[in-house]
């Protein structure tokens, strides 16, 4: 009988109430819009995915994206909110097992009233006596038995919120390491655009000189030496524009590092001209490899298991409590057998009546849940729409290029021949400035063009997920939390 007994209790035991966790359909297009220029990735074991900057073969890029993830603050926060994640995940755990204390003490009191001792009365004291002293060691336990499950949905949720916040880490680092990046390509992109105006400054000097001449052999105006060192102080003045805009990169630069702007100087080098190729995989992957996307879809796991945390309060809760110990009037006598106590016995505990209290409490966790689901769902479709959106803009920026520097070089040839025709006085200064304003524009906007496929390229990398995996989130739990829930009983599903 008492076997019995012990099978069913453990049996009931095995209860969990509530919804078990299915993952919700979210948009999933079989293929991507524009994808031609791409292919679907490769698995390639020599390549370490997680240095995706890599591809970029750039040193000084290499060595502060080391630094990012050493320094960068906002990665660090998201480091301490997953280990705060990982404390909680450890006290929910702890709540599966029975806590122990141990008690002891020396007290007087008077001698009609009894002491309570691990929870019972133990002895009357001495009536009709003065007061007396009592000493007592004792040890007690106290274990909730999880017969609904509240317990055990408390733990699936806590280990759900802790790989989020693994998943956040991603998200923090893969931002961060985009951002360096961007700026980075932005800042070589204004090196470049400096040495484009000192050459233009140049070039406009030399136009002045001539200018200067042809006025002083009395071919040319006045006006025409006025607007040839107009161009030249211009061209200074925008060179010196552009060093500002490159002082501001370099201390955005810095912050994402973690340091100062003072501590961070970036030598002047040339920008990339040619792009690495971009891998693609399935939409399907996409929504496994996005950190973002994994975050908010273990964020709706842990909502669900608050459902059943909130519907397990519809029943008594179930204690264990047992109590050992000694209590003597004299010390030395505190430890003999005479002086033994013991307790044990089922504790239980329940609200009869909370004028809906704990339907409320369900009907908050059921439309927290609907939030994740809806948030979830809207994550994945940003996700598409970032990866289509650096798609067809790195397909026709290709496009662009190519008409662009058609564009330049025609500009030259058009400098080239409006700069003779004047020193021969075939047409007045102002066709010159025409020419030498028109390649100067167009070789900014060729600039401004291989700048926006650098920082594309690197937008589709972090619309792709970066080089995270998905294994990441894996060491947020221990398996036994992470596990598929078994089948709903009965008690579940009501």
């Amino acid at each position: 009988m008492k076997r019995a007994t012990v099978i069913a209790l453990f049996a009931v035991a095995a209860c969990k109430v509530g919804p078990d966790y299915e993952k919700p359909k979210a948009a999933e297009p079989a293929s991507y819009k524009h994808v031609e220029g791409w292919k679907v990735v490769e698995p390639s074991d020599d390549t370490d995915r997680g240095a995706w900057w890599s591809v970029f073969a750039d040193p000084t890029l290499d060595e502060l994206m080391r630094q990012v993830e050493v320094s960068n603050q906002n990665l660090k926060q998201a480091e301490a909110a997953y280990r705060e994640a990982l404390g909680v995940l450890q006290t929910a755990k702890a709540g599966m097992l029975p806590a122990l204390n141990v008690n002891g003490g020396v007290r007087r009191t008077s001698g009609a009233v009894g002491t309570n001792v691990g929870g019972a009365t133990v002895g009357a004291g001495n009536p009709g006596g003065g007061p007396r002293t009592i000493n007592n060691a004792s040890t007690g336990i106290n274990w909730e038995l999880d017969v609904w499950g509240r317990i055990r949905r408390t733990i699936e949720s806590n280990a759900a919120e802790a790989q989020a916040s693994a998943a956040d880490i991603a998200s923090a680092k893969l931002s961060a390491q985009s951002q360096l990046a961007t700026a980075y390509f932005q800042l070589r992109s204004r090196d470049e655009q400096k040495r484009l105006f000192e050459a233009a400054a140049e070039a406009y000097e030399r136009a002045y000189v001539i200018a200067k001449n042809q006025y002083e052999a009395g071919i040319a105006t006045k006006a025409d030496v006025a607007l040839a060192q107009t161009q030249r102080e211009s061209a200074h003045a925008q060179a010196i524009g552009i060093a500002v805009q490159r002082a501001r990169l370099e201390h955005a630069i810095a912050v994402l590092v973690g340091k100062p702007p003072a501590a961070v100087s970036i030598a002047i080098a040339d920008m990339p001209r040619t792009l690495p190729e971009v891998p693609l995989m399935l939409p399907s992957v996409l929504l496994e490899r996005r950190p973002d996307v994994a975050a908010a879809e273990r964020r709706m796991a842990a909502a669900n298991a608050q459902i059943g945390v909130a519907i397990a309060a519809y029943f008594p809760t179930i204690s264990l409590t047992g109590s050992f110990g000694y209590q003597s009037s004299v010390l030395g006598s505190l430890f003999d057998a005479a002086s033994r106590f013991w307790s044990i016995g089922p504790a239980l505990a329940g609200t009869v009546w909370d004028w809906g209290r704990r339907s409320g409490q369900v009907t908050v966790a059921r439309e927290q849940y609907e939030q994740t689901v809806a948030a979830y769902r809207q994550t994945a479709l940003t996700a598409m729409q970032q990866v289509e959106d650096q798609l067809v803009g790195l397909h026709l920026f290709v496009e662009q290029a190519e008409f662009q520097q058609r564009a330049v070089d025609a500009a030259r040839e058009a400098e080239r021949i409006q700069t003779n025709r004047y020193k021969a006085g075939t047409v007045d200064y102002t066709a010159v400035i025409t020419a030498q304003q028109t390649a100067l524009t167009n070789e900014q906007n060729a600039l401004t063009v291989l700048e926006s496929r650098l920082t594309g390229t690197v937008a589709l990398v972090q619309a792709l997920g970066g080089g995270w995996s998905p294994k990441a989130i894996a060491e947020a739990a221990d398996e036994d939390v992470t596990a598929q829930p078994e089948p709903a009983s009965s008690a579940e599903r009501g």
